[in-house]
């Protein structure tokens, strides 16, 4: 498992930073395919395990999943080479995409979007208004 796709939660809590960043904010400015880091925080006081997860501009954005924390701290602590992107945000999880043993992580297409609904989305039948109501 070279690269995956990992969530980032807590993407709508402020930074402790002293200008209160907004992550949320942040993860809006950045384009896909945008560079992030992540970095263990050992001393963290809910989960030891914890990796943060930091924009291209050094703010941070959030954290990797619990679930996904610890398999990912063990290779970083193994010193394994790894890159990471921002691929997205839906709902209140964003998600990057982590390439682990060198090269740059490629970012999965996205599907194509919906066609746009007409405003009143209304469709009158073909056979007009002699149907015989």
């Amino acid at each position: 498992m070279d690269e995956m796709t990992l969530a980032v939660v807590g993407i709508d809590f402020p930074n402790e930073d002293r200008a209160r960043s907004n992550r949320r904010f942040e993860l809006l400015a950045s384009a896909v395919g945008d560079p992030v880091s992540l970095r263990p925080e050992p001393r963290n006081r809910h989960d030891p395990r914890a990796i943060a997860v930091f924009s291209a501009r050094d703010v941070q954005v959030g954290y990797l999943s619990a679930e996904r924390a610890p398999l990912v701290g063990a290779r970083l602590r193994r010193g394994e080479p790894v890159q990471a992107v921002f691929q997205g945000i839906r709902g209140s999880v964003a998600y990057i995409r982590v390439r682990f043993g060198g090269g740059a992580p490629t970012v999965p297409r996205m599907a194509e979007p919906l066609a746009e609904r007409d405003a009143d989305d209304f469709h009158p039948d073909p056979d007009g208004p002699d149907w015989g109501a």
